[in-house]
């Protein structure tokens, strides 16, 4: 894995959902491993979806390995050893498309779901788990040795910790990262308002103690409604100095009874708001549930703006005070 200092120097735009893409290709994600399904069956679909992303304007992509864990396929009739390839094999699908873009850097970061991801009834959404602390440490423990003893395409940039719902989980996986302080991660959480987390607690004293993990290299948010966002970020800016990560949902709803998505989320809207995250204080922007490679492009062309009226901005505010001293007002 890479050093963690420097990580994201020039990297602002992650990509949007994996699973909605890979589905739209035909790809079937409707058993209880999700995308890691695909992952299994059709990883070329994985590979385009990856590869999308990056044409898009994509500067990292997040792995098909959000829903692998032992427990999860132990519980659909596979083995360990079959979970532990998966993490690996996530890695590689997506090293090798990046090799088709020797122009960018791009980074590979492991997505990592939390326990709720694995119980399948949106426990990721609440935080409510009927397990201890230990089991919780353990569970995400026996993904990250397997991805912290990687080796070449196999090992990934960093990891991505995704989606988590409580402050209590973050902490476990504090405790499993022990071993591994040189390890790049960031943070990621749900959230039930503009103020805090799935599961209740503050988001900007969750981030705070966040910080503090020594493998910690950005703190965000994502899965959550875009309007959330602004005061989201302020937030996160508020408990901590690291880099602040945001990737919204589409904001469509889920019909249960007739099994679609309703409404719609117009990428130039997307792109749009993405300026706004940027202008708040977002260094990284992308995109989670039914976000699409348009919308990332959105959000590209978003930041090439934003980075371009900022050196204006600076540009201005030197040529005032070069101004100002010469005539003494300085």
């Amino acid at each position: 894995m890479l050093d963690k200092e420097n990580i994201f120097d020039g990297i602002h735009v992650i990509d949007g959902g994996l699973a909605t893409e890979v589905e739209a290709l035909g790809g079937k994600i409707d058993g209880a491993l999700w995308s890691a399904e695909a992952l299994e069956r059709e990883p070329e679909k994985v590979a385009a979806v990856h590869r999308a992303y990056l044409e898009a304007g994509a500067q990292c992509l997040a792995t098909a390995s959000y829903q692998v864990s032992r427990m999860g396929y132990i519980e659909v009739g596979r083995t360990a050893a079959e979970a532990d390839a998966a993490l690996l094999k996530s890695v590689r699908v997506a090293r090798a498309v990046v090799r088709e873009f020797p122009q960018k850097r791009v980074l590979v970061a492991a997505s990592l779901g939390p326990y709720g991801a694995a119980l399948h009834n949106g426990a990721e959404y609440t935080g409510a788990y009927d397990c201890s602390y230990a089991e919780l440490v353990r569970f995400h423990r026996e993904r990250i040795e397997v991805l912290a003893n990687a080796t070449g395409d196999d090992s990934p940039d960093l990891l991505a910790f995704e989606t988590f719902p409580s402050f209590e989980e973050a902490r476990a996986v504090g405790e499993a990262l022990a071993d591994w302080p040189q390890i790049p991660a960031w943070f990621s959480f749900s959230c039930r308002d503009d103020k805090h987390i799935a599961h209740g607690e503050p988001v900007r004293e969750v981030a705070a103690a966040v910080a503090r993990f020594p493998q910690t290299i950005a703190i965000g948010v994502n899965c959550v409604p875009a309007r959330f966002l602004s005061s989201l970020i302020a937030e996160l800016k508020a408990g901590s100095d690291k880099p602040v990560l945001v990737y919204p949902n589409s904001g469509e709803g889920w019909d249960a009874e007739r099994r679609c998505w309703t409404g719609e989320t117009q990428a130039t809207d997307f792109g749009a708001q993405a300026k706004e995250w940027f202008q708040q204080g977002a260094q990284i922007v992308g995109g989670c549930c039914r976000i699409r490679p348009a919308h990332i492009r959105a959000v590209a062309a978003a930041e090439k703006q934003f980075v371009v009226q900022s050196s204006q901005c600076s540009l201005h505010e030197s040529s005032v005070k070069i101004a100002a001293n010469k005539t003494g007002l300085a």
